[in-house]
C-alpha cells in the first residue's frame, strides 16, 4: 500500500481499502486525466465496475479528484490540487488541455483564468475549461 495514498485517505477521513489505495495509486502515477474505462482495464481482477464508480464518486465528494469533461462529453477524472479543490467547492480555477493527436487530457494548474460573473439568480456548481490542441509530445514543430 502506498503511504501517500494512505495519507490522502486518512486526511479525507476515509477507510483505507485495497480498492481505494489501488485507484489512488493509479491517479498519483498518471500525468493525464483518466476515464472509467481506462481504470477498469488497469484494475481488472482487483475491483469491479461498481466499486470503481462508487470510489470515484466518493473521491469527488471529498475533493480528492475532479471531473474533466472533454469535447465528446467523455468524463475523465484527475487528482485535485489542494489549492483548487475542497470538499464542498469544486470550482476548478485551472484549464484542462486535451491533445487532439494522442487524446490525453492534462490539468494546466499554473495557467490563470479570469473569473466569470453570472447574472443575478444563477449559481455555478462546477466550471470546466477545456482547450483543444496538440500537446508538447505530439507537436512536431
Amino acid at each position: 500500500m502506498s503511504n501517500e495514498a494512505i495519507d490522502i485517505l486518512n486526511n479525507a477521513e476515509l477507510r483505507r481499502t485495497a480498492s481505494r489505495v489501488s485507484i489512488l495509486d493509479i491517479f498519483m502515477n498518471s500525468k493525464v486525466a483518466l476515464s472509467e474505462n481506462i481504470l477498469e482495464n488497469q484494475l481488472e481482477g482487483i475491483c469491479d465496475r461498481a466499486t470503481i464508480y462508487r470510489t470515484l464518486k466518493t473521491f469527488i465528494n471529498k475533493g480528492i479528484l475532479h471531473r474533466v469533461i472533454d469535447e465528446n462529453n467523455i468524463v475523465k477524472f484527475a487528482m485535485c490540487n489542494t489549492n483548487h479543490c475542497s470538499e464542498h467547492d469544486h470550482s476548478h480555477d485551472h484549464v484542462h488541455f486535451k491533445c487532439q493527436e494522442c487524446g490525453d487530457t492534462e490539468c494546466m494548474d499554473d495557467l490563470p483564468i479570469q473569473s466569470v460573473t453570472l447574472p443575478n439568480g444563477y449559481k455555478a456548481k462546477e466550471t470546466n475549461y477545456l482547450i483543444l490542441g496538440v500537446c508538447k509530445d505530439c507537436n512536431k514543430d
